[in-house]
């Protein structure tokens, strides 16, 4: 079903429940209310509604007992060392974000791109089954809740480290589409300045990053753990040859050439450089454990694949081997930007990775070095993923997010030490505004470009 029917749904079931709730709620304070009235009736221990509050629509379950946060006071200097190169990091991913959000709204202009795939509406926010790029797992949905817990507890830490007090922490119901949150002691918090409060607003995005390399780190190391196969498995077929005109399925293992047994792809090599263009081939394919012969009329190789005068079947190899290879060398840069785009690369590099991330067939052509191996890798991956991309999005130098509270800090820091006081909120009210509108520019253009 279309993904608007599933959110319409969801809506209804939540208003449902909220609504249930929010009149359960609201009988329970009468009755606390009446028995404030009429002491004599006697009190009761603290209730579970007691723990339930309404921020308009959105439901919250809050709790008061906080004082764990306490126990990261004694760890102060090395947490506040820890926050201070964050705020490091923060402050050059935000210009970096800065900067490719501009890129690519102009080259949203330029190429003019049809409002679907990464631009559909739907994949602008990560929502686990309503993204089309992030489905709706065990895996995932682990990453997901894991990702916002360890932002806000380190808004908390960081709180207590900087002597905010921690007035309660809960779970947020209903917030894309749950959430949890750390309430600092506004007051105390409106008093902090400077690089204590900073560092408070950074905890959670170095938090995120940090874990998120954790666990791109070790899901590189875990992988290479696995064991390619050798059989000779195809991974494609190419349109209009020999395979495309047989029904050759794939991804499929060849396990005999015109009933010869094959290994390896070297074994199939060794027949098919006996043969010429328009000779027959047969193939026997274990396609999922269905074992069928398929019969080919073997075409010319094409002239983009050089000069050959055997015949060609058509078909491309799965290389667990290069993939293995690839994923190793994933530990740089520009393996790390290939890694945060796995999930909607198209190319056939991109393809290759998705047993990462993934449920996929090819996972059957590894020798796994433990049960539960697969499960493993994907709850690395998301776990890193979706951490990484999560600490991305709130450096955003935009208020409300934690990027956006660091620059008003900062500018207003700055300001006024320059003497310059009254300009401060101008300044960070426009870089917001500005980070709003190419926001909004990435999700209305491809709509706006097509009318």
């Amino acid at each position: 079903m279309h993904w608007l029917f599933w959110v319409v749904l969801a809506i209804l079931l939540y208003t449902v429940a909220a609504g249930y709730i929010y009149l359960r709620k609201a009988a329970y304070e009468r009755e606390k209310a009446d028995r404030i009235a009429f002491p004599e009736e006697g009190t009761r221990e603290k209730s579970v509604w007691d723990s339930i509050v309404f921020y308009g629509p959105v439901l919250a379950i809050k709790t008061d007992r906080v004082g764990f946060f306490d126990r990261y006071i004694r760890y102060t200097p090395i947490l506040r060392v820890y926050a201070t190169l964050g705020v490091v990091m923060v402050a050059i991913i935000s210009a970096g974000i800065a900067a490719i959000l501009f890129l690519s709204v102009r080259l949203t202009f330029l190429f003019r791109p049809e409002p679907t795939g990464i631009y559909a509406p739907q994949n602008i926010f990560l929502i686990p089954g309503i993204n089309e790029y992030v489905p709706s797992t065990v895996a995932v949905w682990f990453a997901f809740v894991l990702t916002i817990a360890i932002h806000e507890w380190g808004h908390g830490i960081l709180c207590r480290v900087e002597n905010i007090t921690v007035r309660s922490m809960g779970a947020l119901v209903a917030v894309i589409p749950i959430g949890f949150f750390v309430e600092p002691d506004e007051q105390e918090l409106e008093k902090s300045r400077g690089m204590p409060k900073i560092r408070m607003f950074g905890a959670g995005i170095t938090n995120n990053i940090v874990v998120g390399t954790i666990c791109f780190v070790a899901l590189i190391l875990l992988f290479g753990m696995v064991v390619p196969t050798g059989n000779p498995v195809i991974a494609g077929v190419y349109k209009n040859y020999s395979a495309w005109d047989a029904g050759v399925p794939a991804p499929s293992v060849i396990t005999a050439v015109n009933g010869i047994p094959v290994a390896s792809r070297d074994d199939v090599s060794r027949i098919l450089n006996a043969t010429r263009p328009g000779d027959q081939v047969t193939l026997t394919l274990d396609a999922g454990g269905e074992v069928r012969d398929y019969a080919l009329v073997l075409s010319e190789w094409p002239e983009e694949l050089g000069l050959h005068h055997s015949g060609f079947m058509g078909i491309s190899y799965y290389d667990g081997a290069a993939i293995k290879e690839g994923v190793r060398e994933s530990l740089s840069f520009p393996g790390l930007i290939r890694f945060l785009t796995i999930p909607f690369d198209p190319t056939a590099a991109g393809q290759a990775l998705r047993v990462l991330a993934f449920e996929t067939p090819e996972t059957r052509f590894y020798e796994e070095p433990f049960p539960g191996f697969w499960g493993l890798v994907h709850v690395l991956f998301w776990c890193a993923w979706i951490n990484i991309n999560v600490g991305i999005f709130n450096a955003i130098p935009m208020v409300p997010l934690d990027g956006g509270y660091i620059l008003k800090e900062g500018v207003e820091r700055l300001f006024e030490r320059w003497g310059l006081s009254k300009y401060a909120i101008p300044v960070v009210s426009l870089v917001s505004s500005v980070m709003v509108v190419m926001l909004l520019a990435l999700v209305l253009l491809p709509y706006l470009l097509h009318i």
